[in-house]
């Protein structure tokens, strides 16, 4: 924009947590391209590959904490970001509907988080995708589909890891960063960031 507001100037308003979220979400991209290059997306083989990305690889160690690191400060950033709009109040017309992007925003990070959770392939992971499609399964109705989608058969395997690594890796990635694009076009559709109350 040609001008912006006095208030948009001031760190102590927003703490710009909407620019560190995109920031961490940046890292992530760059830091996961990286990792995609050693990770094996196999049950017998990504424990192993997880180990030698730590020991063997170049920087291997720093790619993989900066990526683990930046997933947590995103998760933090954007729930951060989403309390301050509340209490600020700029979920109020006419900002309502990217305050409904935004949430979709912190559903799509916590899914992020999730199945990233879930790559290393140890017993954290199966134990998490473990409760993860039991409370997927619980659903009524739908429940043993659902179970059946996300396990990719009826126990955990090969094909549960396909499944969250594609998640993870394309579709979760994709939805997010076109969420991201309506949320900013919606922020300059508005007229910037909304001022105080």
């Amino acid at each position: 924009p040609v001008k912006i507001k006095r208030y948009a100037t001031k760190v102590t308003y927003t703490f710009c947590l909407g620019g560190l979220s995109f920031f961490m979400f940046l890292v992530l991209v760059l830091t996961g391209v990286l990792l995609m290059f050693y990770y094996v997306p196999s049950s017998d083989l990504a424990y192993q590959s997880m180990k030698d990305i730590e020991a063997s690889v170049t920087f291997g160690q720093l790619m993989r904490n900066m990526h683990r690191w930046s997933a947590q400060g995103m998760v933090i950033a954007v729930f951060l970001h989403m309390g301050r709009v509340f209490y600020t109040g700029s979920y109020k017309p006419p900002r309502e509907f990217n305050w409904v992007i935004g949430v979709l925003l912190l559903v799509v990070t916590f899914l992020l988080s999730f199945t990233g959770y879930l790559l290393p392939w140890d017993q954290l992971a199966y134990w998490a995708i473990t409760v993860g499609t039991n409370i997927g399964g619980a659903a009524p109705i739908v429940g043993p589909k659902i179970d059946f989608m996300l396990k990719g058969g009826k126990e955990i395997g090969q094909p549960t890891l396909i499944r969250f690594y594609t998640l993870h890796v394309i579709f979760l990635p994709l939805i997010a960063a076109f969420l991201m694009a309506v949320h900013f076009w919606r922020i300059r559709k508005d007229g910037g960031i909304s001022g105080p109350l």
